[in-house]
């Protein structure tokens, strides 16, 4: 009989420290955007690394399609999501508390910052037979803002009141989805569309291969104030000849993608996804080509303005990226 104790032993330390594993396992949600944007594959890399470690973890990760920024941020607010991707202005206004859709108790003090991604040009395409050279051109045509909740929405909503615009001054203002608005533009249900996004971009793509389309410049004196009134914008170019029908630059402005989470998520599920993500550096480049020119230190310097979160920090202060 002796001789099988040392097997039962094993069974049986092998049995709890499964159990112990199954009880330590955590599931973490990210929120992101529409299937044909960058936010959602930015999600998706995100937890493919975290996921590709979680034997050593414990941590499960999955990254739905959701409404955008506005939307992963209040998600994050209620617990609902772990963490989000959101436009690096509304990390800003949800922190600050200083706009509508984030006063009062709608501020989310418990916002905090992890990373920002890639550049977010806010992109206007329009139909090339609705004769719209510049945004002053989109009055009294049909625009698709963006569906409540998005990012986009909330960008043009700011830059029409930066003009002294409404809404009304479109003879449409319809907020379909990401996924939609090619299809509108292609069937001339609207003249323009409007998209705050990483480039190259497959749902812009697929609107200016579909129709006769242009890019229309977003540039002027009231840009220009916005952009030297508030850190969170910067000047953008998207290069010509990226999509069909525009081969010259276009000048607009733009966001920073950023990566956020809430304070109550504990700093070791924090860290580790950070660490996932920067010791994968080389492949999360390579998995889209709106990331191919980021580098850690602006990742972390540029576009965060919530407070660090300390799990995040911890990661960086190891690397010597922050001190």
């Amino acid at each position: 009989m002796s001789k099988f104790k040392p097997f039962l032993l094993t069974t049986a330390f092998a049995l709890t420290a499964s159990t112990a594993m199954a009880q330590e396992e955590q599931f973490i949600t990210i929120g992101t955007g529409g299937q044909t944007g960058v936010y959602y594959v930015v999600g998706q890399s995100i937890c493919r690394l975290v996921n590709r470690n979680t034997a050593e973890t414990g941590i499960k990760c999955t990254a739905p399609s959701t409404g955008g920024s506005v939307a992963n941020v209040n998600a994050i607010k209620a617990g609902d999501m772990t963490m989000g991707v959101a436009q690096s202005d509304i990390q800003y206004h949800a922190y600050e508390g200083d706009v509508p859709d984030f006063e009062g108790d709608k501020k989310v003090e418990n916002l905090r910052a992890v990373f920002s991604v890639h550049p977010e040009p806010f992109t206007v395409v329009a139909r090339k037979d609705a004769s719209i050279a510049g945004f002053d051109d989109l009055k009294g045509k049909r625009v698709n803002v963006g569906n409540p909740g998005s990012g986009q929405l909330a960008t043009m909503e700011v830059v029409l009141d930066a003009k002294g615009w409404s809404m009304d001054d479109f003879s449409l203002a319809s907020q379909l989805k990401p996924a939609e608005q090619s299809a509108a533009l292609g069937d001339n249900k609207v003249d323009a569309i409007v998209y705050t996004v990483g480039h190259p971009n497959g749902s812009i793509q697929e609107a200016t291969s579909t129709v006769e389309a242009n890019l229309v410049p977003v540039e002027g004196p009231e840009i220009d104030k916005l952009v030297d009134e508030n850190p969170y914008y910067a000047k953008a170019t998207i290069p010509g000849g990226m999509y069909a029908g525009t081969d010259e630059d276009t000048n607009t402005f733009g966001v920073k993608a950023t990566f956020v989470t809430s304070a109550d998520v504990s700093d070791e599920v924090v860290y580790e996804v950070v660490k996932a993500v920067f010791d994968n550096f080389d492949r999360f480049k390579g998995l889209h080509p709106a990331f191919a020119n980021l580098t850690p230190e602006e990742m972390v310097s540029e576009g965060n303005s919530a407070p660090l979160h300390p799990g995040a920090e911890k990661y960086y202060k190891e690397q010597g990226w922050v001190e």
